[in-house]
C-alpha cells in the first residue's frame, strides 16, 4: 500500500459508519481507535477467472463438510481472531460487524464437520458488490472449501466487484490480482448503482 492508503481516524468503528465506509471503498483495520483504509493498488478477484483445482472440486463432491451461511456469524469472526493472532480483529472490530450482520450487510460462510465449526469467513455484501474481511480453518482444505462456496454464493447473487483488499499470500494463492485505486472506486460506484439494500444469506 501506498502512504496515503489511510485516509482517517476515528475514535471508535460502529455499524453505522461501516456502511458509509464500504459504500465509499474504506474498511477498517483496529477498532478503537479506527483506523480506516482505501488502498492503492486495491486488491480483487475477478469472478470469471476463478479456476479451483480438481483436487478442491473432487472434495467437493464428497461433501465430507455441511455448508451454511449467517448461521454462526460471530463464532466465526472469533475463530478468525483466535487463527490470526495479533491481527486487526479486535473486540471492538467483533462487535461493529456483528451489529453490522444484523443489519444484513455483513456475512458468513460455515464449514462443519461432525459438529463442529472447523472453516470459514466473513466479508460485507452492498449492492453487487462483496469485500471479503477474514478466514480460518481447523483442518486440512476447510478454509479452500469456505471460499469456494462463497464464489459460488457470489455468482448466484450476481456480484460484480469481488473486493480482497490487500495482496498477501493468502489472498494471491486464491486468485487475486491488483488493481489501481481509482479503476476499484469507479467499478464499486458501478456495483452500487441499484442501491446497497441488504439481505440475509439463509434465504438464498
Amino acid at each position: 500500500m501506498t502512504e496515503d492508503s489511510l485516509v482517517a481516524i476515528t475514535p471508535v468503528v460502529v455499524a453505522s459508519d461501516l456502511e458509509k465506509a464500504y459504500a465509499q471503498g474504506l474498511f477498517p483495520w483496529s477498532g478503537r481507535p479506527a483506523h480506516w483504509f482505501c488502498p492503492h493498488p486495491r486488491a480483487v478477484f475477478e469472478l470469471e477467472k476463478i479456476h479451483f483445482p480438481r483436487r478442491l472440486l473432487r472434495l467437493v463432491r464428497k461433501k465430507s463438510f455441511h455448508i451454511t451461511y449467517d448461521t454462526a456469524f460471530e463464532r466465526v469472526m472469533r475463530r478468525c481472531q483466535e487463527h490470526h493472532r495479533e491481527c486487526w480483529i479486535d473486540d471492538d472490530i467483533v462487535r461493529a460487524f456483528c451489529d453490522f450482520h444484523a443489519m444484513g450487510y455483513a456475512h458468513s460462510v460455515e464449514v462443519w464437520q461432525d459438529g463442529d465449526l472447523v472453516g470459514g469467513l466473513y466479508g460485507v455484501h452492498m449492492g453487487r458488490m462483496y469485500a471479503g474481511e477474514s478466514m480460518f480453518g481447523r483442518v486440512s482444505n476447510a478454509s479452500k472449501v469456505a471460499f469456494y462456496h462463497l464464489v459460488k454464493k457470489l455468482e448466484s447473487l450476481e456480484v460484480e466487484l469481488m473486493d480482497a483488499q490487500v495482496l498477501n499470500p493468502n489472498t494471491e494463492r486464491f486468485g487475486a490480482v491488483e488493481i489501481p485505486r481509482q479503476v476499484f472506486l469507479e467499478r464499486l460506484a458501478l456495483a452500487l448503482r441499484d442501491g446497497i439494500q441488504s439481505r440475509s444469506w439463509r434465504e438464498t
